[in-house]
């Protein structure tokens, strides 16, 4: 999905795949130009949860449930589909926002070719610190994403830029990228049962930003937090521009990993443990137990998440708005545990973090449902923004002119 929008018919039939850290979803939806997609069909997979994680035996769990969820998609018998996305979770891909500027000092025409020089310049650039910093030598990478959020010349934002004239431009457009060999084999399990020249890949990171920006009704600061079974994004959104995002090791499945190795119990047992603990229904003696390894552990989380704000903040105030996305049977526990965050929300931002759970209670309003639809948000999130991405019925443009999504 480039920076170019092009406009097609609602009712079509659209594909969409979840890749996360603790399970693979995925989606049948009917586009609409409300903005509204209709999801007639969702699924979702758990990744098995190991003690210990290794790249290449996660990547293999994965795959594995990718498989299981792309079988029982074929199998439904929904229809053959449109086109296919595939977005991906933070720990599958790498992105930034990045600005460009240009100052002349005499007046010069903004062309779509000189954007998309600058672009390319860019997305070079982006490239080779991608490689440096991620990626071992003779590892490919590919470019998943090229987004262009807003256009400013002498200094003020230019909705329809192409053929106006200034002396200072400045882009700022957001970039992901994966690795080649992650793509080829998510691409190679979907295509074993839907015969497809291209399959689109996107980032949660943007797809959530969009989608939140256009409902967050408080202004354009936020903080959107996705918490995954590996790893917890969180993004930082100021004046509605995607400023920076920062992602940190310890998700969902850190939690169970602490209960079962301070507790003695198995993997499976831990899991049971920690939700009988959150929903409030462990006896005494296993309360007693694991309430001080739950408390062990949501510190941890704490100060990993007090880091990545200081790391984010550089000095800029802090968001007081944090919209969450997380599994709903963790959304209390998360909440709660942002909420009591001590230092940042006291000196960094105006008032005490308001954290707003992007469930189905926020989301309702956003898409439609068919009975065999399962509520999960983070498939509901990639519905609305595809469907929008596609139809793009609020800002209809021609291809050839430079999109701001």
């Amino acid at each position: 999905m480039g920076i170019f929008w092009e406009n097609k018919k609602e009712g079509e039939l659209i594909l969409v795949f979840h890749i996360g850290s603790s399970f693979v979803g995925g989606a049948f939806f009917l586009t609409q130009k409300s903005g509204i997609p209709k999801i007639v069909f969702s699924i979702r997979e758990p990744i098995a949860l190991e003690e210990n994680i290794e790249a290449d035996r996660f990547l293999s769990l994965t795959m594995k449930s990718l498989e299981i969820v792309v079988h029982r998609i074929h199998k439904a018998g929904i229809g053959a589909p449109k086109e296919i996305f595939c977005v991906l979770s933070s720990l599958w891909h790498v992105s930034q926002t990045r600005i460009i500027k240009l100052e002349k000092n005499t007046p010069f025409l903004f062309t779509e070719k000189l954007a998309l020089e600058l672009i390319k310049k860019e997305q070079t650039l982006f490239e080779e610190e991608y490689s440096a910093k991620y990626s071992h030598p003779g590892v490919k990478t590919r470019l998943i994403e090229l987004k262009n959020i807003k256009v400013m010349l002498n200094g003020y934002e230019t909705p329809k830029p192409l053929n106006q004239k200034g002396s200072d431009l400045e882009m700022t457009v957001f970039i992901g990228m994966s690795d080649e060999e992650i793509l080829g084999k998510i691409e190679k399990t979907i295509m074993e049962h839907f015969s497809f020249k291209k399959i689109n890949f996107s980032s949660f990171t943007f797809s959530s930003f969009a989608v939140v920006r256009d409902m967050h009704m408080r202004g354009g600061d936020f903080l959107l937090i996705s918490v995954g079974g590996e790893a917890t994004s969180i993004s930082m959104v100021k004046k509605n521009i995607l400023h920076e995002s920062i992602c940190f090791p310890l998700g969902l499945n850190f939690i169970t990993r602490q209960v079962a190795s301070l507790s003695g119990s198995s993997l499976d047992e831990a899991e049971s443990l920690v939700s009988l603990f959150k929903d409030g229904h462990a006896t005494k003696p296993v309360e007693k137990k694991i309430s001080p390894i739950i408390d062990k552990s949501k510190a941890e989380w704490l100060h990993k998440f007090q880091e990545s704000l200081a790391n984010l903040s550089n000095d800029i105030s802090v968001p007081a708005t944090i919209y969450l996305v997380v599994d709903k049977e963790m959304a209390d526990f998360f909440s709660e545990t942002i909420k009591s965050e001590q230092f940042n929300q006291y000196t960094l931002t105006e008032s005490k973090f308001d954290v707003i759970f992007l469930g189905a209670k926020v989301l309702h309003e956003l898409a439609q449902f068919e009975e065999d639809a399962i509520r999960d948000p983070f498939l509901v999130i990639d519905s609305i923004y595809i469907n929008r991405f596609i139809t793009n019925p609020a800002n209809p443009t021609k291809r050839g002119e430079i999109a701001r999504i």
